[in-house]
């Protein structure tokens, strides 16, 4: 005999109580690609790449810019995590999304979902710094790359994408310490 399967937000009813107007709390269909992975809960996986792929961009991104000379060797690794960590950021952001509605639709309430809340704002915030950073590592790595197929730029378009690129960066630091902090104090404060 066959055991049916029930996604966990198949099998919690729907959204009600004091958070469902909330206007970052989504609606999403049952069965989302961003609900689970084997059994678990998506985000609570998916995250740890972006804890990982973000700060070895944003670093990567920070000593491609300072490091001329090893440019050529930090290349190959620049161009994959710009791809990456935006792309991990994103399933980050979409898994989240369906794990907060699952516990809104648990009745989570107060304190804790307000912790959730700012977790998730967090988060928006650094997936919209690491998508320009990404795409900024990219334009850096194609402005630098000395190819001849690569248009004589003016002088000063290097350096601006430079600056820009570790700005975005040191934002990105910053972004990832805050969404990975008020996660883990959601998730943790109150236990140990």
């Amino acid at each position: 005999m066959a055991a049916s399967h029930v996604s966990p937000v198949e099998s919690l009813g729907t959204i009600g109580g004091p958070y469902a107007d909330h206007p970052l709390t989504v609606i999403h269909l049952e069965g989302s690609m961003f609900e689970e992975i084997l059994g678990l809960p998506a985000h609570v996986l998916v995250v740890h790449a972006v804890v990982v792929f973000v700060p070895l961009l944003a670093v990567l991104a920070i000593a491609y810019v300072g490091l001329p000379r090893w440019r050529h060797r930090l290349d190959w690794a620049l161009g994959l995590l710009a791809v990456a960590a935006p792309v991990t950021a994103f399933v980050a952001v979409k898994s989240g999304e369906v794990f907060t509605d699952a516990l809104v639709a648990r009745g989570f309430q107060g304190q804790i979902l307000d912790q959730i809340f700012e977790h998730s704002r967090y988060g928006d915030i650094l997936f919209r710094i690491v998508v320009p950073l990404g795409i900024g590592a990219i334009l850096l790595l194609v402005v630098t790359s000395g190819h001849p197929r690569v248009p004589q730029l003016p002088a000063l378009v290097t350096p601006v994408l430079a600056v820009a690129v570790v700005a975005l960066s040191i934002a990105a630091l910053v972004y990832v310490y805050l969404t990975g902090h008020s996660g883990a104090e959601a998730v943790w404060g109150t236990t140990l």
